[in-house]
């Protein structure tokens, strides 16, 4: 799916209906679409088209020189002043759940890059269509979790039915508002699928937002557009979403451009689940698009993958709230509440059908979302490891891309091993667990999927070092690698390189896309980059820069595994792997963390970082010692020696039967540390 095309790929095939891209290239530069819906499957002679959506912002560091460029022009009257019209779409939106034909029926989703006016952009759709009233309006409306409004972005997708007069005639408008960071990529792919069942994608003008920033160049932005993208610029629409202004001219475009779903109310009915969240009170409720046929409340239905049928309780649409209705037919977007208690029973990308009149085939769904970053979670109090279970299970209903699997470990007892689709993804999931399920959690260091090549032959895939074959038993190592391409401006071409190079990067290639904007290209481990990479980037750039990367494949590596031992007992969970130069660097941080979190013993405890039997840094825990010498105020020393050597004795074999105790402090401690170092 063309969801995270590259520049090249968009050269050879533009296929988007709406994206957003601001001027100063914001990090993991996307192909970002508002797509539409049309006829499910795509026909073969379907061609994609596109219309994007871009931001005129310039984060520029100097004020260069208008480029002289094609006028563009905005209809004056486009901006939302026209209290009559505006008070009759209003009045409009208020019949929103009036049904209209499938010819008028419209799908799209709004896709692009953080902080490019997403969710503001379908604030005001929602406004000018009179879906909310402007009494109930606020920012990220769409937006329904706290954590999405405390952090600014957009998580989870949302979809909304909207009513829309076009030359006197009603238009239903189902839009679908989808999250912007490339780690939660995987929703895109099911709001394109919901609003297509495959990606068709119009030709439509492009549009520019953020026109009302005082720093816009829509001229420059637009030449580099045509320039880098390769994509005609010449009808663009000038749009400020904060200010009403083109907002007009987006419906109108979508009426007249987005082709609507194909008229299939007579075919027996196949709805395709893209969404779904576990309600305690009502069960799993499920958001899908009909793409054949018609859906009633009180349709006994039938979940065509995991073979289970009920009874639709209720049926209904999002506007953006959950409103009833009596039906649903082809094209129409909706939500479908039947008691279903299980979470496995109604998984997304499962087809609907009817139990007495089934569909002969299902359709096609998603692909697995593959996890690029993997962590533990584990319980701080083992008796949650229950709720723990639960809960990842519910949330995986509502988050698709999450994985996990049981995990042990000899420190933090019973968890499981989680697969994400990035270091943010992992956090936000982290947060959810803890606020929507009250657990308290801890997470370890994050890591990659390793491939080991055994001396049998044998291929084994390892996230966890505790399952790394020993070293007698493995031949080679090798660890995934991206392809990296940074966006920035030429004055930071040498700190970024240097960046690159320290993070183990291989240089591919540097060429200038303007005069003052350059592209680098490195081959670049994974494992560099789940940490801090992208941090240092924004940092070294002074925010300017961006990048985006693509998965290569695995290459062989000089990788080891770096042992923690205490008192000469290895402890497992504080095992990692890392790249042979960073070996001692990680494990003497490790080893001086250690020291100053473990209590002192009534005996000497030795803290060693080791790659098998080689010991590469120590520290040690000195004990703690009785004064026996306090009543020799006098005579011989030969007196002294004598009780220095008993007590020495006493410590030596307290230290052969004694056992040191981590507490749970220092490993979320060190566990934190090896999210810096590595």
């Amino acid at each position: 799916m063309a969801t995270s095309a590259s520049v090249s790929e968009l050269r050879a095939a533009p296929s988007l209906l709406s994206y957003l891209s601001t001027a100063n290239h914001h990090p993991r530069r996307r192909i970002h679409t508002a797509a539409t819906t049309s006829q499910y499957p795509l026909s073969s002679s379907s061609s994609p088209k596109l219309v994007p959506l871009h931001s005129a912002a310039s984060k520029s560091k100097s004020k260069s020189s208008i480029i002289s460029f094609p006028p563009l022009r905005c209809r004056a009257s486009n901006t939302i002043t026209d209290v009559d019209d505006f008070a009759a779409q209003v009045q409009a939106g208020q019949h929103r759940l009036l049904k209209v034909p499938t010819s008028n029926i419209r799908n799209f989703c709004i896709i692009a890059h953080i902080d490019h006016g997403k969710s503001t952009l379908a604030d005001k759709l929602l406004q000018v269509t009179g879906t909310v009233e402007k009494r109930e309006m606020k920012d990220q409306f769409l937006d329904n979790m706290d954590l999405e409004r405390e952090r600014g972005i957009t998580i989870k997708l949302q979809a909304a039915r909207m009513r829309y007069v076009f030359q006197n005639e009603p238009y239903c408008l189902n839009l679908i508002d989808t999250p912007g960071h490339v780690d939660f990529s995987y929703e895109v792919s099911r709001s394109l699928a919901a609003c297509e069942g495959a990606l068709l994608v119009v030709d439509a003008s492009q549009v520019l937002n953020k026109i009302d920033l005082p720093g816009a160049e829509p001229d420059r932005v637009v030449k580099e557009i045509e320039e880098v993208v390769g994509l005609d610029c010449s009808n663009a629409i000038l749009c400020s979403a904060k200010e009403g202004i083109g907002i007009r001219d987006i419906l109108d475009s979508i009426v007249q451009r987005v082709p609507p779903p194909s008229d299939t109310m007579e075919r027996p009915l196949r709805a395709l689940i893209f969404d779904s969240y576990y309600d305690p009170y009502r069960g799993v409720i499920v958001y899908f698009r009909v793409i054949d046929g018609t859906i009633r409340k009180g349709d006994r239905i039938y979940f065509m993958a995991s073979e289970k049928d009920y009874f639709a309780d209720e049926v209904g649409v999002l506007s953006p709230n959950q409103l009833q209705v009596a039906e649903l037919f082809a094209g129409e977007v909706g939500y479908l509440s039947a008691s279903i208690r299980s979470v496995a029973d109604a998984r997304v990308g499962d087809t609907i059908t009817h139990y007495g009149r089934r569909a002969e085939d299902s359709l096609p769904g998603y692909e697995e979302a593959t996890p690029m970053v993997f962590c533990g979670l584990f319980p701080v109090e083992a008796d949650q490891f229950p709720e723990l279970r639960d809960a990842l299970e519910k949330l995986q209903l509502n988050d698709a891309a999450l994985k996990f699997e049981p995990e042990t470990s000899s420190a933090m007892g019973f968890g499981f091993r989680c697969g994400f689709l990035g270091l943010l993804h992992m956090e936000i999931v982290q947060e959810r667990l803890e606020r929507e399920y009250n657990l308290s959690l801890i997470t370890t260091a994050p890591s990659v999927v390793y491939r080991v090549n055994c001396v049998n032959g044998d291929i084994v895939e390892c996230s966890n070092p505790s399952v790394l074959p020993e070293p007698g038993q493995r031949r080679s190592i090798e660890e995934p690698v991206v392809k990296i391409e940074m966006l920035t401006p030429k004055d930071y071409i040498g700190p970024l390189m240097e960046l690159s190079q320290d993070r183990r990067g291989e240089f591919k290639e540097m060429k200038f896309i303007t005069e003052n904007r350059a592209s680098l290209t490195y081959e670049l481990p994974l494992a560099e980059m789940v940490g801090d990479f992208f941090d240092q980037l924004k940092s070294r750039s002074k925010g300017y820069a961006s990048m985006e990367y693509t998965f290569l494949g695995y290459k062989e590596s000089e990788l080891i595994k770096l042992d923690i031992r205490i008192n000469g007992d290895q402890v497992e969970p504080l095992a990692t792997i890392v790249h042979k130069d960073k070996a001692y660097a990680v494990g003497r941080a490790l080893t001086q963390k250690l020291k100053e979190l473990i209590p002192r013993q009534m005996f000497k405890v030795p803290i060693q970082a080791c790659i098998g039997a080689k010991v590469i840094a120590s520290e040690s825990l000195s004990a703690i010692r009785k004064d026996v010498l306090a009543k020799c105020y006098g005579g011989d020393i030969s007196r002294k020696k004598k009780l220095l050597k008993k007590q020495a004795e006493g410590k030596k074999r307290m230290k052969a039967i004694g056992k040191v105790d981590v507490p749970q402090e220092a490993f979320m401690a060190v566990l934190k540390l090896e999210k810096e170092v590595l």
